[in-house]
């Protein structure tokens, strides 16, 4: 498997983990994107998150959607996964880039910018998702949702995300580690995981160096006695299809279809997400303006 997460529990069954290796991933997120440096650190950072929580959260069917919106020169990031971790990301300026602070770490927080918030829908096929709303406190993508976790759902976490992003702007490595406690664990516990937390290296550091995910977890996570419950394949996957991207034009109304038809006699639609490029003809326009009567 390229990109993949292993799930475990501990003895006592009162911590879950998650670990990934998501490379190939971010390798095609850059791709796609053609994104600088930072934009592919965010963007890998938020799709690993993303892929892990769909897969641990959801049942089939349920979406789950991270919007950030910290004002910053990002602009809004958002990424979007399914219950099998499949997940898509989209920046609005990838090619954009800030200065490193320290030398050989990306400022992702301040490309994210620090003064707006996170956003946390879950469409669960309900009437209406439900939504979870944060401000950022770092624009550090890990720090942001830990707290989010802490604060909104009273549920402690510890989260490392790592992008490791080559001279050439390829992708080295990239991955994540996403821990979370389950009621009733002892005070015990609670300083094993503190402690774990305090020794962990940046995930994409170890991934770099040779280390899968049951590598890391054998040599961080030991002392809790975790059992591997599942290795499970990720991928990037973009469900754009060229009826959705009709049904979406169909949306706007027929005066904005008429105007658009008068005008340019055609349009084309880029996905945000692949890339992938529709264009529909006046003839193919005006079934849809018929259709939006």
């Amino acid at each position: 498997m390229k990109n993949y997460i292993i799930r475990a529990i501990d003895s006592s069954k009162s911590v879950r983990i998650f670990i990934s290796q998501n490379t190939q991933m971010v390798q095609e997120i850059r791709d796609i994107h053609d994104s600088q440096a930072t934009a592919s650190a965010a963007m890998g950072r938020l799709a690993i998150v993303s892929s892990i929580m769909g897969y641990s959260g959801l049942d089939e069917g349920q979406s789950l959607t991270i919007v950030f919106d910290g004002n910053g020169p990002a602009g809004k990031l958002r990424a979007v996964a399914d219950e099998n971790g499949d997940v898509k990301v989209t920046v609005t300026n990838p090619k954009i880039d800030v200065p490193s602070k320290y030398p050989g770490k990306l400022d992702v927080g301040s490309y994210i910018g620090k003064e707006g918030n996170l956003a946390v829908i879950r469409d669960l096929g309900l009437k209406e998702p439900y939504t979870g709303i944060s401000k950022i406190i770092t624009g550090e993508i890990a720090e942001d949702l830990a707290n989010y976790y802490f604060y909104s759902e009273q549920t402690p976490s510890i989260i490392s995300l790592g992008v490791l992003v080559d001279t050439d702007l390829s992708i080295k490595a990239a991955g994540g580690i996403f821990v979370q406690v389950l009621p009733g664990i002892s005070d015990e516990e609670l300083d094993r995981l503190q402690e774990i937390a305090n020794e962990l290296r940046p995930v994409s550091e170890l991934i770099s160096e040779g280390y899968s995910p049951e590598d890391i977890l054998e040599k961080y996570f030991e002392k809790l006695k975790p059992e591997i419950l599942e290795k499970h394949e990720v991928n990037y996957k973009c469900d754009c299809s060229r009826e959705r991207i009709r049904t979406g034009l169909i949306s706007i109304g027929k005066k904005e279809l008429e105007e658009i038809t008068e005008k340019d006699k055609k349009v084309e639609v880029i996905c945000d997400f692949c890339g992938k490029v529709y264009n529909f003809d006046e003839n193919e326009l005006r079934e849809m303006i018929e259709e939006s009567r």
